[in-house]
């Protein structure tokens, strides 16, 4: 796992009392253990002074948050998330919530993103359990899955991330390092809705995350699609990113990202009501077998038609631009992989496409099934 960074905005709205904006730059690698459990970044913060407005204090404060109360409320109902990517063998190893007893796991997108295989294993009794993705939002970096006979797990307390405050103490339990056991650390929440820029060592993308929870914690690699708990252990989000260096270089402390509760729960509900959407994918991926790019002045660009994938069988080469599939416009590679996500494994389409000479043709292809985008 290289240790690159990429500089990137992030900017943030606090919800308290100081008034003014707060601007930062932002290196994003990914938490790698073994492949790609999660986001990294450094976070220095530049902020503009307080307006005139005064905050009062209401109510008594509150004791401490209580790390081994906590940590024994919420680690039963979390499990341990292990990719497997040919022919690699181990991509990644993440965390998960236990949201039913017959074992639907919410985690991170990303954990499992290029996955042939997912397995997940009970931190309480070590049963393992081969896992199948019911569907995800890479957008939000949320994912849910099925686990094969399970019953009587443990499941999580789900709260919600709308009464959150600044200053809020919370806990990130996760399996962090990949080791199988569970590790918490406490933090303050430090804003509401952050954005980041993340970048992704495992295959060099790049995502933007918003609107999420940024906690004064040592959020570590594996601790991805773990739970970001209140004092009273319910969940009320999903760790999904951390600082790196340059924050620390700098003296600034650690911070850890999650994304709220409340967003994750309405990708989920998505998810179940098995209707796609451009940005939730339900069940298997289809896939056309390419890489793209966005191509000048619009269309996906096929840089890569991997061989015996539907593409590259269709006669597809690298210069081709697709500009529509299925009769709906593709302006963008990004455009493409929405149009895709309404689609299954075996379902057909057809693409229109113009050569770098500008002849234009329309081909079939049949979809197949491959690894979460």
């Amino acid at each position: 796992m290289h240790d690159d960074a990429r500089r990137a905005t992030r900017t943030g709205r606090r919800r308290s009392g100081w008034g003014g904006k707060f601007l930062a730059l932002l290196f994003v690698i990914v938490l790698g253990v073994t492949g790609f459990l999660g986001y990294r970044g450094d976070l220095p913060r530049l902020s503009f002074g307080p307006d005139e407005t005064t905050a009062s204090l209401v109510g008594p404060s509150l004791p401490p948050l209580d790390t081994t109360l906590v940590s024994q409320l919420a680690e039963p109902a979390l499990v341990n998330v292990t990719a497997g990517i040919r022919p690699y063998g181990l991509g990644a190893a993440g965390s998960g919530i236990v949201l039913t007893a017959d074992g639907e796991i919410l985690t991170s997108q990303h954990v499992i993103k290029g996955a042939d295989t997912v397995t997940v294993s009970d931190i309480g009794t070590g049963a393992t359990y081969q896992a199948t993705v019911a569907g995800y939002d890479s957008g939000a970096d949320i994912a849910l899955l099925e686990l094969a006979g399970a019953h009587r797990l443990p499941v999580a307390r789900i709260g919600s991330s709308a009464p959150l405050q600044l200053g809020d103490q919370v806990l990130a339990i996760g399996n962090a390092g990949g080791t199988g056991s569970p590790t918490a650390v406490g933090g303050s929440i430090t804003d509401l809705d952050s954005s980041i820029v993340a970048r992704n060592e495992a295959d060099l993308s790049r995502k933007s995350l918003h609107d999420m929870i940024e906690v004064a914690a040592a959020v570590a690699a594996g601790q991805s699609g773990g739970a970001l708990v209140d004092r009273y252990g319910a969940v009320i989000g999903v760790i999904t990113a951390a600082s790196g260096d340059l924050q620390k270089a700098i003296g600034r402390g650690p911070t850890g990202y999650a994304v709220p509760i409340d967003t994750a729960m309405n990708v989920v509900r998505q998810i179940r009501s098995g209707t796609p959407t451009d940005t939730v994918h339900i069940g298997p991926t289809a896939t056309l077998g390419i890489m793209t790019s966005d191509a000048r002045p619009t269309g996906a660009r096929i840089d890569i038609a991997i061989y015996g994938l539907p593409a590259y069988t269709a006669g597809l080469t690298e210069g081709e631009v697709i500009t529509a599939l299925d009769g709906r416009a593709i302006t963008s590679s990004q455009m493409l992989k929405a149009a895709l996500n309404a689609h299954k494994p075996d379902d057909v389409v057809r693409l229109d496409i113009s050569d770098p000479s500008g002849s234009r043709k329309t081909v079939s292809v049949t979809l197949t099934v491959g690894p979460p985008n």
